[in-house]
């Protein structure tokens, strides 16, 4: 049972969630502002966040029939059985008021004003709202192909952002670019895993960008989510450059190319399945290289 429960948690998705607060906590350290207790804070409480989210999208695929027979990605707990409905439901809840109590305490130690508390309090819950209704609920907007427009916001701008801005207590709003860099990555994980899951999205009636525009369009959004993200990076350092250090992250382009190439090339599921995580530790990479070359 243990070891169906961490198949849930889908723990390989962690890297991901956990880049854009490094992210915003790197650039606080390049402004001498970085706070080790914040970022800690920051960082479990995006762990809940990943974790209930990945726990709803279990939930609610098996519910809306997305996670079925001809499903060629990793079979989910809900839908093999080893985890009762019921069981995941009363998990999701669990890590609802996990991350509420998490973040509740992040806020509390980061911020002085009702004002602004009552405003990140506010962005909280609709960040636990959209993780949990991404597929669960009787309008998943998962369903609907607005996953990536969420990612971009939740995994770029508000993740890197909020983050800097708890080190911090102001906004540099140049910092929207690697903040974007970071969401656009991120949702080529998901544009990955939505060519790879075309078909059984296809039947459940699951109309993610892919199903909506055609592998073949699809492939070429992918492309474009790696190269626009690379360029945001590109077009920050350019206008702060001090030190060639600073263009360290390039050290990924190699990485982002396999993934591209694997994506236009590799038709069969199980092929493809390999690169999500390698996208996502990619993008890991990419935040820290970018961010130590921030610093050093």
């Amino acid at each position: 049972m243990v070891k169906a429960w961490l198949s849930a948690f889908r723990l390989r998705t962690l890297p991901l969630a956990l880049a854009s607060i490094a992210m915003g906590t790197f650039l606080a350290a390049s402004f001498k502002l970085m706070q080790p207790k914040i970022f800690f804070l920051s960082a479990l409480t995006t762990i809940f966040l990943q974790i209930l989210s990945n726990l709803a999208n279990d939930y609610g695929d098996s519910i809306h029939g997305a996670d079925n027979k001809d499903r060629k990605g990793p079979q989910r707990a809900v839908q093999s059985g080893e985890i009762s409905s019921q069981s995941m439901f009363r998990a999701i809840v669990i890590f609802t008021l996990l991350s509420l109590v998490s973040g509740i305490w992040l806020l509390l130690e980061a911020i002085d004003s009702w004002q602004t508390f009552s405003l990140f309090l506010g962005l909280g819950i609709i960040a636990i709202i959209a993780a949990i209704t991404y597929t669960a609920g009787n309008k998943p907007y998962g369903y609907m192909g607005l996953g990536d427009l969420s990612v971009l916001i939740f995994f770029g701008w508000i993740a890197v952002l909020c983050t800097f801005y708890l080190h911090t207590k102001f906004v540099n709003w140049w910092l929207f670019l690697p903040a974007t860099s970071c969401g656009l990555f991120a949702t080529a994980v998901l544009n990955l895993n939505n060519i790879r899951d075309i078909e059984s999205d296809k039947l459940a009636g699951k109309n993610s960008l892919p199903v909506r525009m055609g592998r073949n369009n699809a492939i070429k959004y992918h492309w474009f989510l790696l190269l626009a993200g690379i360029s945001c990076a590109v077009i920050y350092v350019g206008f702060h450059f001090q030190s060639i250090f600073q263009f360290l992250f390039l050290i990924v382009l190699p990485l982002l190319f396999i993934n591209g190439k694997a994506v236009y090339e590799k038709k069969e599921a199980t092929e493809l399945d390999p690169y999500l995580k390698q996208m996502a530790l990619t993008t890991l990479l990419f935040v820290i290289t970018f961010g130590v070359g921030q610093i050093i």
